[in-house]
């Protein structure tokens, strides 16, 4: 029983997972608005792609 005491009352290494934790949600949120952005850009440049092959040469 005193382990269990010992294990919750310690705050030795908080910190160290506070950050993990905090770097761990900032990666997620990078990568989410990486795939949304990098999406967003493959449907405008389609377009665009669209509408130049449609350009004709003079």
């Amino acid at each position: 029983m005193t382990l269990w005491k010992r294990l919750l009352t310690e705050e030795t290494g908080a910190d160290a997972t506070e950050y993990a934790l905090l770097a761990a949600l900032i990666a997620v949120a990078l990568i989410v608005g990486a795939t949304t952005l990098g999406g967003s850009i493959n449907g405008i440049f389609s377009k665009l792609g669209g509408k130049i092959d449609t350009v004709q040469v003079n």
